[in-house]
């Protein structure tokens, strides 16, 4: 029998191959927290801005996801994204294992996994080749994507 929590994962990637950020959104707990090589340390309601945010920025995103597995307190999936990374236009196809805890039927805690360097280099091009490995162009890229989000999230409540 399938767990409830393997249910909401696939709710969750489902949603998120339809760009239904709100759906996704949904799926977390009021405290979740939300981690990956990118965008770190989310909490609360930062994490759907960012996925909303997300969604609407690319037109091209393509969604899969497989081996979920789950039980009352823990999760994990694998899944990829394909989609044109926003300043190059350069084409991303990145492969992705998350983990979970869950509490009260949502999501906690989301943590991502992916090689930081292989997607710079899919993103970047020769830059992400070149320096995608570097401590100084990891930290440039997460304050970025920090900038674009909280730049986002003051978007959406000025509106």
């Amino acid at each position: 029998m399938t767990h409830s929590n393997e249910l909401l994962i696939e709710q969750f990637y489902k949603a998120f191959s339809e760009k239904d950020s709100q759906a996704m959104t949904d799926s977390y707990h009021s405290e979740a927290a939300f981690d990956d090589p990118v965008f770190q340390n989310l909490q609360g309601a930062e994490i759907g801005a960012m996925w909303t945010m997300l969604c609407l920025q690319s037109s091209s995103l393509e969604i899969a996801f497989e081996n979920i597995q789950a039980d009352g307190d823990r999760g994990q999936v694998d899944w990829s994204a394909k989609y044109t990374f926003g300043k190059t236009k350069r084409k991303v196809f990145n492969k992705i294992h998350a983990e979970f805890i869950f509490k009260d039927g949502k999501i906690l805690k989301h943590t991502d996994h992916f090689d930081f360097w292989k997607w710079s280099r899919m993103a970047l091009g020769p830059l992400g080749f070149f320096m995608g490995w570097n401590s100084v162009v990891k930290v440039n890229i997460r304050k970025q994507a920090m900038t674009n989000l909280t730049n986002f999230i003051t978007m959406i409540k000025n509106t």
